[in-house]
């Protein structure tokens, strides 16, 4: 799909990494910031400004722990353990509070004790109610998502209207299906991700947090594959990074020859150059055989004779 017309306008879309321009747009096609809050968030992702392990409070297991917001100012760390523990066993919980105050600042980190029980709360626990308050809960997006910048520095997902910080692609607010023809070229010079063609949701189906990265193989990120912890192939995402990163895609069948033929000529000729140049074993070389030697001195004799021979 090319624009608006060949998706469903209630198709929605979902970030897997976050840029700052495009959380501010509804269908993630702007190309410019349209407030002073994008605009700040763009250039602490640029100046890389924000480390989201530099938190000393945040601790456990990412990959376990689950973000509610929404909370009421009523609800203490007792009653969220309490209703939490419906979907899991509860390992660790931080209500966060006004430094100066106290007071519940309406949204808390709880971490289960496996990824399963965070699952079935990250399900089961959206939109319930807890002390007269309608909770949305989300997976950590500031260890598990790329590019995570925080509201306070003018990121975030979701937020309200009145606030003035309308931000898309998350849970609570997905991207449009595109609402005018994508500008694949001013996206990709701006490095913001394009949308994903093809891979559309409905607004009532449930977008998966991430997986889990095994330590053997995480380290695959390195040669740009992303592994499953079920599976061991690699993921649609690395698929489609291989894809549009190979030579074929880049420069064409054509062009991949070419390349291929001087490179074997630059290799043909430092091959030839390093042959050339090769150092003769010595005389007292223990590798060196002795008929080896022999024949080097009777090359050497023949090289004297044409030299000095009388014409």
């Amino acid at each position: 799909m090319s624009g608006g017309g060949g998706a469903s306008l209630n198709s929605v879309f979902y970030a897997e990494s976050y840029h700052p321009i495009q959380a501010g747009s509804i269908d993630g096609t702007d190309i410019h910031p349209h407030d002073n809050a994008v605009y700040r968030a763009l250039l602490c992702s640029n100046a890389a400004l924000y480390d989201p392990f530099g938190d000393p409070k945040v601790i456990g297991d990412p990959c376990c722990t689950l973000f509610v917001a929404r909370l009421s100012h009523l609800t203490t760390e007792h009653t969220l353990r309490k209703a939490m523990s419906e979907y899991g066993r509860v390992k660790n919980l931080r209500l966060v509070r006004h430094i100066v105050t106290g007071a519940s600042r309406g949204y808390a980190f709880v971490e289960f004790e496996t990824e399963k029980d965070m699952r079935r709360a990250y399900k089961d626990a959206h939109h319930s109610f807890l002390d007269d308050s309608e909770i949305i809960v989300d997976y950590n997006r500031q260890h598990l998502m790329p590019g995570w910048i925080p509201r306070r520095l003018g990121g975030g997902l979701g937020g309200k209207k009145e606030s003035g910080q309308l931000r898309f692609g998350g849970r609570e607010r997905p991207f449009r299906a595109p609402l005018r023809p994508i500008p694949f070229d001013d996206l990709k010079r701006l490095g913001i991700p394009p949308p994903p063609e093809g891979r559309y949701m409905s607004r009532f189906q449930i977008p998966s947090p991430p997986r889990r990265r095994s330590g053997r193989r995480s380290n695959s990120s390195e040669t740009g594959q992303d592994f499953d912890d079920e599976h061991e192939k690699p993921t649609s995402s690395s698929r489609r990074h291989e894809r549009s990163s190979s030579p074929d895609c880049l420069h064409g069948n054509r062009s991949t020859r070419h390349y291929n033929e001087e490179h074997l000529e630059r290799q043909h000729k430092k091959d030839r150059h390093s042959y050339r140049h090769e150092k003769r074993p010595s005389e007292g070389d223990a590798s060196s055989s002795g008929k080896r030697r022999r024949v080097d001195s009777k090359k050497r004799g023949l090289y004297e004779h044409d030299r000095w021979s009388p014409r």
